[in-house]
């Protein structure tokens, strides 16, 4: 078993049903793994959702695991933002805040957009292209 956290934009997939990352969510439940988000999840979920997502949207974020953004992965999301600044890689607020959960909890990212998150230390999956 894992708990894969999930990136905002699988997560508006999945409600969308698009590009099949909900049955991509399906089967990963189904091999008995956990999904998560975090706090940065349900702030951009909700501030893009439409009034007709709302049952659906509800639903699933509500079935997700939720990890906190606590003082020490708000300070290690500021820690790698300055990091990979200096590195001449600007990645945003959200997305390093979402690198930091999911270091600090050891969990897996479910992510489209690895240039958002190019830490080698974070454990990716290897998502399908969908349809």
């Amino acid at each position: 078993m894992a708990i894969f956290l999930l990136d905002t934009t699988v997560i508006i997939d999945a409600i969308n049903r698009r590009r099949g990352r909900d049955r991509m969510l399906h089967e990963l439940l189904e091999q008995r793994n956990l999904l998560a988000c975090c706090s940065i999840n349900v702030t951009e979920v909700y501030a893009g959702m439409r009034p007709h997502e709302g049952r659906v949207t509800e639903a699933l974020m509500r079935s997700l695991t939720f990890y906190e953004v606590t003082w020490e992965i708000a300070r290690r999301a500021g820690e790698l933002k300055y990091a990979w600044a200096k590195k001449g890689h600007t990645i945003a607020v959200p997305d390093v805040t979402i690198a930091a959960v999911a270091l600090a909890h050891g969990l897996t990212l479910v992510t489209d957009n690895r240039r958002h998150f190019p830490m080698p230390e974070l454990r990716l999956l290897q998502l399908p292209d969908g349809v």
